[in-house]
């Protein structure tokens, strides 16, 4: 499940900070039909993450998803110290899903603003899911904890920056939370399997009554 993306952040050392890893490229294709977060509800534990997660984060999800090739675009065989520095060190914040009973990580996103400066009040997330711990309703519950974090932090909107085509499921979930394409880069991304597929941008507003949000530090534009 990826969405990726820094803004003023993630990266590898092919990647640098001010580059797009993957905003939004959201969970893995066929990712959470269903999802108890629909219904403002989730039986995964989210917490904030912490430098002990992080052998299982990288092992069991991370590793595996950017190893595929088929939704971020870290490097395949990125370097575990540059994905720690990407996904837990650079953004504002990172978090984990857990299994109520073992405690074990099961899927993680992190937030940060998507363009650094006057384009710091959009966020941008990036999300994975363990591929044993596909189809769960984590990937969901992760992007409406992934919301509510947002507005408490006064961001005015989420961007995904690289939602791979081909990753339908994806796709398909962010649509459901309320997100929209905006735009395609035609071959922007170089699938492992599939060669160049198109690549979608894809937005939320968090603003406005209907969305529950509030005025925040980001949301203060001089002009606006």
């Amino acid at each position: 499940m990826s969405p990726e993306a820094p803004a003023s952040k993630p990266s590898s050392p092919a990647e640098p900070a001010d580059t797009d890893i993957d905003s939004g490229t959201g969970p893995h294709p066929g990712a959470d039909a269903n999802s108890d977060a629909e219904n403002g509800t989730s039986r995964w534990p989210i917490r904030a993450a912490t430098a002990e997660d992080w052998p299982e984060l990288w092992r069991e999800v991370l590793q595996p998803v950017f190893a595929a090739g088929e939704t971020y675009s870290f490097a395949p065989d990125i370097r575990p110290d540059a994905a720690r520095a990407a996904w837990l060190e650079q953004p504002d914040a990172a978090f984990v899903a857990t299994d109520p009973a073992s405690g074990a990580v099961l899927g993680s996103y992190y937030i940060k603003p998507n363009r650094p400066g006057l384009g710091a009040h959009i966020c941008n997330c990036g999300y994975a899911v363990a591929p044993a711990a596909r189809g769960r309703g984590i990937a969901s519950a992760l992007c409406q904890h992934s919301q509510a974090q947002a507005r408490q932090r006064g961001y005015r909107g989420m961007q995904f920056n690289s939602v791979v085509a081909t990753n339908t499921g994806a796709i398909r979930l962010w649509q459901r939370h309320g997100y929209a394409i905006v735009g395609t880069v035609p071959g922007a991304y170089c699938h492992s399997r599939l060669g160049y597929v198109d690549s979608h941008i894809m937005f939320k507003s968090l603003v406005g009554a209907e969305q529950g949000a509030h005025p925040g530090p980001k949301a203060q534009c001089p002009n606006g």
